[in-house]
């Protein structure tokens, strides 16, 4: 079952806790570690779990290594994120690590993404996008909402929102263009 809930003022402060050990675990190995999706947008509901993206030079053994000495754990499979239709390039632009938080600690989703590579751009710029939309971000989290009252499951409803995410990103695409965005600092 999907479980949404309404924007959390901690959740923030629950990224910078997390960051803060992920800094620390890896160094300089971490080229940015971000906050983002939906809890990463003020006012968003949500999941309550947080995403951070950590982007590294390139996926390598030793990103692993870090990320599984600091507790993390990395469910089973090659992790690809989803391909939007407007997509080029080489499938190896959507590829990442993929970890959850360690046991018994707040819940995580741990994306480790390449420097440059379309994924790493996308959770920026759309997480950019929405914070700079709030009416954008507000219909988004109806969306999510109606979505998670008529999907249980976590896989299918997932699958039903790639396609929304999509139209939004496309119009953070334009947006991008016309203000020449950058990606703000990294959060931690």
């Amino acid at each position: 079952m999907v479980e949404l809930v309404d924007y959390r003022k901690a959740w923030p402060a629950e990224f910078q806790h997390v960051g803060g050990r992920l800094r620390g675990a890896l160094g300089s190995t971490a080229m940015r570690i971000d906050h983002i999706g939906s809890t990463a947008v003020p006012g968003l509901r949500a999941k309550d779990v947080l995403d951070i993206q950590v982007t590294v030079a390139a996926i390598e053994p030793r990103v692993e290594t870090l990320v599984l000495a600091a507790g993390f754990r990395r469910p089973p499979g090659v992790w690809h994120d989803h391909r939007p239709p407007d997509a080029t390039g080489p499938d190896d632009d959507w590829r990442k690590l993929f970890f959850l938080e360690p046991a018994g600690d707040r819940r995580v989703n741990l994306h480790v993404r390449e420097a440059g590579r379309a994924n790493q751009r996308y959770a920026l710029l759309f997480r950019d996008f929405l914070v700079a939309h709030p009416a954008m971000a507000a219909a988004y989290g109806e969306l999510k909402v109606r979505l998670a009252a008529g999907l249980r499951d976590e896989h299918d409803y997932a699958d039903v929102k790639d396609p929304a995410v999509d139209l939004i990103y496309l119009a953070a695409l334009d947006w991008a263009g016309h203000v020449r965005w950058h990606p703000t600092a990294p959060d931690a």
